[in-house]
């Protein structure tokens, strides 16, 4: 009888096991994209030498982790970071500040999260946060164009400007600015030989599974996103090591997303990207 109560156990506890597992390779590959070719590097496979993120808010960087610590660790590119806003209207998951300090502390955390990422150069910016919408275009672009200038990566990585990743208009902002800077770079005269990046790379989410977890944001994002080129793993571990240096937003993403930030990244383990090249010119 006891043998008997130990092969149920057991069969019920496999059956679970199976379960389990077909649900988490169902769950994965709602968050695959199959036009998207997996390289090692987005960087090393580009062959940049050079490497400069502009993003929004202090944590954006986190969506790209993968592509700069492996830009800097792997192929020992150069690598700088522009964060255009000090995140002062952030909600804090947990609280760990007096709101009005938000902006100090935000700072603190994405300077301490580039220098673990292995960033060579990082400026933080004083746009307005959740304001960058209504920031003039030209403005925000000329200042972008001049760090480039100081920088002269030959690959700019910054956010789709027609969904964001996310549908935070800060971030369609963000991404639509740093492309036009590219642009105009490209086409206006050389300053002292350099002619604006050659590749811009643009982050984006898996379609079915950002439609899947992230409701209505989630449907306008998977709407408006293009086929992506280029796909790459980041480390659970230096996410996760992320998350825990930005102590402010630390559970950021249960809040939004309903899932734990572990399982969130088991799922979407690859950072994907659409990559422009921008046209050569004699």
């Amino acid at each position: 009888m006891r043998k008997t109560a130990l092969w149920v156990l057991a069969g019920l506890v496999a059956a679970a096991c199976l379960v389990g597992l077909g649900f988490y390779l169902w769950a994965s590959a709602l968050f695959a994209e199959p036009s998207a070719r997996e390289v090692p590097s987005v960087a090393g496979a580009l062959g940049a030498t050079r490497v400069l993120a502009v993003f929004a808010h202090p944590d954006d960087e986190l969506r790209v982790a993968g592509l700069l610590e492996t830009a800097k660790g792997r192929d020992h590119a150069f690598t700088a970071l522009v964060t255009a806003t000090r995140g002062e209207k952030g909600t804090q998951v947990p609280k760990v500040a007096r709101q009005r300090e938000l902006a100090l502390i935000r700072t603190a955390e994405v300077l301490k999260s580039g220098y673990a990422l292995g960033i060579d150069e990082q400026e933080v910016w004083d746009f307005p946060d959740s304001g960058l919408a209504n920031v003039d275009l030209d403005t925000l672009a000329g200042r972008i164009e001049r760090a480039m200038e100081r920088y002269r990566p030959d690959l700019v990585v910054t956010f789709w400007p027609a969904s964001g990743e996310s549908g935070h208009p800060d971030h369609m902002r963000i991404g639509l600015a740093t492309q036009a800077a590219a642009l105009r770079l490209n086409e206006a005269p050389a300053v002292d030989g350099y002619r604006g990046p050659k590749w811009i790379a643009y982050v984006v989410a898996p379609r079915r599974g950002i439609r899947a977890i992230g409701g209505a944001a989630g449907a306008f994002v998977a709407a408006n996103e293009p086929d992506p080129d280029l796909a790459m793993a980041a480390k659970l571990s230096i996410r996760m090591r992320g998350w825990k240096i930005h102590a402010s937003q630390e559970y950021s993403i249960p809040t939004t997303y309903h899932l734990s930030a572990r399982l969130y990244y088991l799922l979407w383990g690859d950072e994907f990207y659409k990559v422009t090249e921008l046209k050569e010119r004699p």
